[in-house]
């Protein structure tokens, strides 16, 4: 697996593929082969990198499961095939999210015992080197019980195997942080979850329930949620974030004086701001099927997909996928 390339979606986002192929040179400086998926007549053909050919494109607004299966040639189901036939380690798209899971159940399939694949999205936690891991934070907008305990089993081998917690610490989000507080659905999980086997089989301890507020709190390492409440709390936290930077960029900006004392911050605010700025975080990981699966905003940033792409290789050298599929089936 580690010596496969990673195969990356030329098609995929906003500003491809000029601003992907520029991520993919960064990735390749890096040291990391790279397999471009797409229309060959957009992309280098100089030799660069080995194409995988694709006529189509599956746009951004469109229908994402009916368009993966009448769009074959497209280059998201192309890459993802390319992993399925063993030709790539990974696969990136900043794409149609939809489209991009959509293809990755498809032609990868589901882990043997996996009922839903999940997204799992880092958050960053000031001052603490390893991010919160937040799923589902979009695949599944209805949820059971028993699917949250599931991603807490997934989310918690992620957490291990990606960033070294030894016992990642469990978060049930909710609208209390006491046992009884939260819907049918939040109560009957937080039961389940109670269960000290699926915690030992993982090496994981559930702390109980968390809030909204505690998302970059160092209180848990992976949140879990279902995927209507996971997108909306993290969409909600990003537009809190530019707006909180808009608003100190126009303060610094107002005078003189705040220029001034601007200048004499920027040697403590730059770190924060790299630390909290979404290029660094290289993308969310769909977890549950066959093969690994990044996928990125579609507005990212070459550095962003990079990062991406960095991340891709990085848990396919380390077979997260075999490590759940350990825990999760009996494959």
């Amino acid at each position: 697996m580690t010596s496969l390339p990673v195969a990356v979606d030329a098609m995929g986002g906003d500003n491809a593929p000029q601003s992907v192929l520029a991520g993919v040179r960064i990735a390749a400086e890096q040291g990391i082969p790279v397999l471009l998926v797409g229309q060959p007549e957009q992309l280098p053909d100089d030799g660069e990198f080995e194409v995988v050919p694709a006529s189509q494109v599956i746009s951004m607004g469109a229908e994402a499961a009916s368009s993966v299966r009448k769009m074959k040639d497209s280059s998201v189901v192309r890459a993802a095939e390319a992993v399925r036939d063993g030709r790539a380690s990974a696969m990136v798209s900043g794409g149609n999210t939809g489209a991009a899971m959509a293809a990755s159940l498809l032609r990868m399939g589901r882990i043997r015992g996996v009922s839903r694949p999940a997204i799992a999205t880092p958050i960053v936690v000031p001052g603490r080197a390893w991010p919160n891991v937040m799923l589902d934070s979009g695949a599944n907008t209805e949820c059971s019980a028993e699917w949250l305990v599931q991603f807490a089993q997934m989310g918690a081998v992620y957490c291990r195997d990606r960033w070294g917690v030894a016992e990642p610490r469990v978060g049930l989000l909710s609208n209390g942080e006491e046992a009884g507080k939260g819907s049918p659905l939040v109560k009957e999980a937080f039961e389940l979850l109670e269960d000290k086997a699926w915690q030992a089989r993982t090496g994981a301890v559930f702390a109980g329930n968390v809030e909204g507020r505690d998302l970059l709190e160092d209180l848990v390492d992976v949140i879990v949620t279902d995927g209507f409440t996971g997108n909306v709390a993290l969409k909600t936290a990003e537009g809190v974030a530019k707006q909180l930077i808009s608003a100190l960029l126009e303060a610094f900006d107002s005078s003189d004086e705040a220029r001034q004392g601007a200048e004499m911050l920027a040697p403590a605010l730059t770190p924060l701001y790299d630390k909290f700025n979404p290029d660094s975080v290289g993308g969310a990981i769909l977890l549950g099927v066959r093969g690994v699966t990044i996928i990125s905003h579609g507005a990212s940033s070459p550095r962003a997909l990079a990062n991406a792409i960095e991340v891709a290789h990085e848990l396919a050298e380390r077979d997260t996928v075999g490590s759940l599929r350990r825990i999760l089936s009996s494959e």
